[in-house]
């Protein structure tokens, strides 16, 4: 009895989830990223404590909590994923941009998939503007292996070889200086 009560919350939190994040993708399409990002993280919130990877610190003392199926944890971290990347993808629009945040979610993502172009190219930017450009080089050189064509990635990429080669040119002069 009490596994199904569990079972029909746990569903409804992820239908609610699920709901909040297609709301915060309409918000996107209609360019209102300050909404979508409160959706989002509305999202993100009916999903806290279903994630059987993070210790929920206020599960009852020896209460076990039934084990979600396959299907609710692929569902619950398809989710999440969708969520992070799509704040990222949000933050970037919004004035000033707060270029931490999106390199933390971007990176929650590429916990989950490694091989997520669009979040590697966020980490990229990021890492850009946050001026660790051999981060940024190697999350930016990954995106571009995967999508050779991506303008936006090309262009993050050279900008940050451009900032690398002149970063090593005043190291080599600062060096030679210091040797003559």
């Amino acid at each position: 009895m009490a596994d199904q009560v569990y079972d029909e919350a746990l569903h409804a939190r992820l239908q609610q989830a699920q709901k909040f994040k297609e709301a915060g993708n309409q918000c996107y399409k209609e360019q209102h990223f300050r909404d979508a990002v409160r959706r989002y993280h509305r999202a993100l919130l009916q999903l806290r404590g279903l994630d059987p990877s993070v210790l929920a610190p206020l599960q009852p003392f020896g209460a076990e909590i039934p084990a979600l199926t396959q299907a609710q944890e692929q569902a619950l971290h398809n989710t999440q994923v969708d969520c992070y990347n799509n704040l990222a993808a949000c933050l970037l629009h919004i004035e000033p941009v707060n270029y931490e945040r999106v390199w933390e979610y971007s990176l929650k993502v590429l916990l989950q998939q490694p091989e997520n172009v669009k979040a590697l190219y966020r980490a990229g930017v990021a890492f850009y503007h946050l001026k660790d450009y051999d981060q940024a080089h190697h999350y930016l050189t990954e995106a571009a292996r995967k999508e050779p064509k991506d303008v936006n990635v090309k262009r993050y990429l050279q900008l940050t070889e451009r900032e690398l080669s002149s970063y090593r040119q005043k190291q080599q002069q600062m060096y030679l200086g210091m040797f003559r």
